[in-house]
């Protein structure tokens, strides 16, 4: 199982904020007015992507692209988003098990 998945964002820097692609991950777009929230706003946008390719331990996700291989225009820099996939499964995980509770009381109750 990998331990964590990279992968290349391309931000785009214009006067209005920042727009954040993922070669790879097509249709994966966020935007951001600062580096620091790019980076956060990629990151999130990676996870929600990548949420599809969970069942199979993530062995169908796309291949990341070299950087070599990724054409910038101007304005435009490379980023290397992580995605630490034991910390996302216990996130997911998490998420699973607060849903559950928020509904069981409502399973119990007769109208």
């Amino acid at each position: 199982m990998f331990k964590k998945l990279i992968y290349p964002a391309v931000f785009l820097q214009e006067d209005d904020g920042i727009t954040i692609t993922f070669p790879d991950l097509k249709g994966c777009i966020s935007c951001a007015n600062t580096f620091e929230e790019a980076f956060d706003m990629g990151k999130e946008a990676m996870e929600l992507y990548l949420e599809d390719y969970v069942n199979d331990m993530f062995k169908s996700a796309p291949t990341p692209s070299k950087l070599k291989d990724i054409h910038l225009e101007n304005n435009e820099c490379i980023a290397l988003i992580e995605l630490n996939v034991d910390d996302y499964l216990k996130t997911l995980d998490n998420t699973a098990v607060k849903k559950l509770l928020l509904f069981l009381p409502g399973l119990t109750k007769q109208h």
